[in-house]
């Protein structure tokens, strides 16, 4: 404070008097005047001395004083700030870090960014592959207790409803309460074919549907019902396909009565699709699909199905038959608690009225001329050999 007090003492002489008095009072001591002044000037009251003074120049404020420290005492304050700043920052720093490590390592946690599942997918992609095989079982497989080479046409114990009942030479068929179908176990793929179906017995409730079915057939139908058989009704003599009755040879018939069915597939091998591959796999029998898309089927140009009665040509019922194998089928119904309604098949080649007038069709060959085409399978090893007839 006494260095500060000269060099003001330097810059203001002329006020030096008024500067230490002021100094002096704030500092709570008492200064005495200096001994060049009157003594007579003591003994007067402080009033008159202010009177009597000239009015003191602008003075400076005690903080003043302290200015020309200020700017160092803000640079320190800064400095520190700026030294705590860095030191929050170098020990916030290591914390950021360990938390981003600490999700790293979290296992619990699957990773969800888009950019994986990118790399997923394409690894997925480039995995080499094997080609899909399907393969579905075949409840109904053809077997030797069914059919065989030394075999002549009969009705399938397979394919046929479980209400059908068959007779032991397997040329008769009888059912009851609902239509149920029973099909040949031959069937014919092109050319000119014939046989009947002799009704014996229909009873008082007891209806038909006679004709031909595919393989593709619903056996828990009646001739008909699908896209895939042809039927000839017994009640107004209707024809019958896809569900649909169409009028057709103006009138039915009843027991007793012989029915003829014509069927001409002209080339219908070029346009039928491919035969299944039936194959052998853990103990069981399954049919094996190469191709998952099967073709559209392809009509066969001038193919058609005719019904006769008693040898009488009823006209031609179906045209432009899909390509496929056609097999004899018949259907039968019956109320509950009554008599079975019962049919007999005639497959040649001694039949009771063949066809006389076919107006330029061709001549059919008796179905009981239709080859086996059946499969002959053997399992060793586990290893299938099939041979297709």
């Amino acid at each position: 404070m006494d260095d500060l007090r000269a060099t003001y003492r330097d810059e203001d002489e002329e006020d030096d008097d008024c500067a230490t008095t002021a100094t002096a009072t704030a500092n709570g001591v008492k200064h005495e005047p200096p001994e060049d002044h009157d003594h007579s000037d003591e003994s007067k009251p402080s009033s008159d001395d202010d009177e009597e003074d000239p009015p003191p120049k602008k003075q400076k404020q005690l903080s003043s004083l302290n200015a020309p420290t200020l700017p160092e005492e803000n640079q320190a304050t800064e400095q520190a700030i700026s030294i705590a700043a860095a030191a929050v920052g170098a020990t916030e720093t290591p914390k950021i870090a360990k938390k981003a490590k600490k999700k790293s390592n979290n296992v619990w946690t699957k990773s969800t960014s888009r950019k994986g599942k990118k790399k997923a997918k394409a690894t997925a992609n480039n995995a080499p592959t094997e080609d899909p095989v399907l393969i579905t079982p075949v409840p109904r497989f053809p077997d030797k207790n069914d059919d065989a080479p030394d075999m002549k046409i009969c009705l399938s114990k397979i394919y046929k409803a479980e209400k059908v009942e068959l007779s032991d030479d397997r040329m008769r068929a009888a059912s009851g309460k609902g239509y149920r179908m029973v099909r040949a176990t031959r069937g014919v793929v092109e050319g000119a074919w014939y046989f009947e179906i002799r009704v014996l017995k229909l009873g008082e409730t007891g209806h038909t549907r006679l004709g031909w079915s595919t393989e593709k057939g619903d056996l828990q139908a009646p001739v008909g019902y699908d896209a895939n058989s042809f039927g000839y009704r017994d009640i107004d003599g209707t024809k019958v396909h896809k569900a649909l009755r169409e009028t057709y040879g103006g009138e039915g018939y009843v027991e007793g009565d012989v029915i003829g069915f014509y069927i001409n597939l002209p080339d219908g091998a070029m346009y039928a699709p491919k035969p299944p591959h039936l194959v052998w796999y853990k103990g069981q029998r399954y049919v094996c699909a190469t191709d998952t898309k099967e073709d559209p089927p392809k009509v066969v140009p001038g193919s058609e199905i005719s019904f006769f009665k008693n040898g009488v040509c009823q006209g031609v019922a179906f045209k432009d038959l899909c390509g496929g194998r056609y097999y004899p089928a018949a259907s039968m119904y019956t109320l509950p608690n009554q008599p079975h309604c019962v049919v007999k098949f005639n497959f040649g080649p001694d039949f009771e009225f063949f066809p006389e007038e076919l107006n330029g069709r061709p001549v059919p060959r008796p179905m009981i001329e239709v080859p086996y085409h059946g499969f002959d399978s053997q399992t060793e090893n586990g290893v299938s050999n099939e041979k297709k007839h």
